[in-house]
C-alpha cells in the first residue's frame, strides 16, 4: 500500500522487517514505544509499519492477530444478527500508534484504513464477523468512535467494528 500526503511525499505500509529502524518511534506511550523494540517473531500478531517510500524509519505502526469473541462480550442487538457459536472469530487491531512527531496528518486514520483493508482481505479466506481494537487510553477511544468502532458493554477500552459495517465503508486512500 503506497499513498501521498498533501506534501506529495509518498508512503508505504509493509510488514515490520530488520531494516526498519525501531530506535527512534515514540508515540508518547510507553508500552506501544517498547513494543517495537521487543522481539516479535512469535507470530502472535502481525505488525505492519508505515514509512515514507524509501526510508527506513518507522512513522507509524499496527498489529494484527486472530482473535475469538464470546458472544457474551458483544451487545444484544448485534449478538441477534449472528449465528449461534460458543466463538465468534474476528481480526484484533491489538496496537496502532503514530509517531509523536508526525500526529496530525492524518496518519493514524491512514494506519486504521489500511488494518480495515487488510481485515476485509483476510475475510474472504476464513470467516470474521467483526474487528475488534483495544484502545490504551481514553484519545484512542474517541479516535476509534469517530470512525464508528463501538465500546463492549463489560469493556470500554475494547471496541468493535462489524465486517457488514466495515464493508460498507469506503476505506478510501490519503492522497
Amino acid at each position: 500500500m503506497t499513498n501521498k500526503n498533501k506534501e506529495g511525499c509518498k508512503y508505504q505500509i509493509e510488514p515490520l522487517d530488520k531494516k526498519h529502524s525501531k530506535t527512534e518511534f515514540k508515540c508518547g506511550i510507553d508500552a506501544l514505544d517498547q513494543y517495537l523494540k521487543q522481539d516479535i517473531k512469535k507470530n502472535v500478531a502481525v505488525t505492519h509499519v508505515l514509512t515514507a517510500t524509501n526510508s527506513e524509519k518507522i512513522l507509524g505502526f499496527y498489529t494484527l492477530s486472530s482473535i475469538g469473541i464470546f458472544p457474551g462480550e458483544l451487545p444484544d442487538d448485534i449478538v441477534r444478527k449472528l449465528p449461534r457459536y460458543p466463538m465468534l472469530p474476528g481480526v484484533l487491531i491489538g496496537r496502532l500508534a503514530v509517531d509523536k512527531k508526525y500526529r496530525g496528518q492524518g496518519l493514524g486514520l491512514y494506519l486504521l484504513m489500511s488494518a480495515l483493508e487488510r481485515s476485509l482481505a483476510v475475510s474472504a479466506q476464513i470467516g470474521i464477523v467483526a474487528v475488534i481494537v483495544d484502545a490504551k487510553n481514553e484519545s484512542a477511544i474517541s479516535f476509534y468512535k469517530q470512525y464508528g468502532f463501538i465500546a463492549l458493554p463489560e469493556n470500554s477500552h475494547r471496541l468493535f467494528l462489524s465486517l457488514s459495517t466495515i464493508k460498507q465503508l469506503d476505506l478510501v486512500q490519503l492522497g
